[in-house]
């Protein structure tokens, strides 16, 4: 297997303080690589780094082809817009210019027609984490990178959003990156985990 991702001496600064400091790790293609550890790790930092949104030393190196697709925590902005998920989608189809059957994708991570013209702030939480995954995977990534995707729904509704990213990571071949504190998903699902502790 060829690597997706090379990351060699990583270090990160934000404000005066060291948030990652010297850490390489790779990861192959078809890995699902679980991200764990107390809150203020750096987990999230680590995402934003591989997104190329947060300023870092050492070298970040994505293999040619890859597609990135990114599952934030929360949104909370976008939820009070009046926008329904199908114009936000709609809007992701044009710019990358990647045609896709909407009905189907919002049907595949378990949304109905409804769902789709429902405003934003209307859905459930469950719904809009699911929304999110949507988002993401339009346009088909090759690699999906998912920060807590369950943190603001409720146990039932966990199970069922981790079955869903296990299932398109099945179906799509994706390599995940996941930011977890479920470390029954981890000892479920991961081909590898990185421990992230001060």
């Amino acid at each position: 297997m060829s690597n997706v991702l090379s990351v060699k001496n990583l270090s990160v600064y934000l404000n005066g303080q060291t948030i990652l400091d010297n850490l390489s790790f790779d990861i192959e293609d078809g890995d699902g690589l679980a991200i764990i550890g107390p809150n203020g790790a750096g987990k999230t930092v680590l995402l934003r780094a591989l997104l190329g949104i947060v300023p870092h030393g050492g070298e970040i190196k994505w293999s040619d082809k890859t597609r990135i697709g990114y599952v934030p925590q929360k949104i909370d902005a976008y939820r009070h817009l009046p926008l329904n998920l199908k114009n936000l989608l709609v809007a992701k189809e044009k710019i990358t210019g990647i045609a896709e059957n909407i009905g189907q994708l919002a049907e595949e991570v378990g949304l109905s027609e409804a769902s789709l013209n429902a405003p934003i702030g209307h859905l459930s939480g469950g719904q809009f984490q699911r929304a999110l995954i949507a988002f993401a995977i339009l346009g088909k990534p090759s690699v999906l990178l998912l920060d807590e995707p369950t943190a603001s729904i409720d146990t039932p509704g966990e199970e069922k959003i981790y079955e869903l990213i296990h299932r398109l990571q099945d179906k799509y071949n994706m390599t995940t990156i996941l930011v977890s504190h479920d470390l029954s998903l981890v000892y479920r699902d991961a081909t590898k985990v990185l421990c992230l502790n001060n």
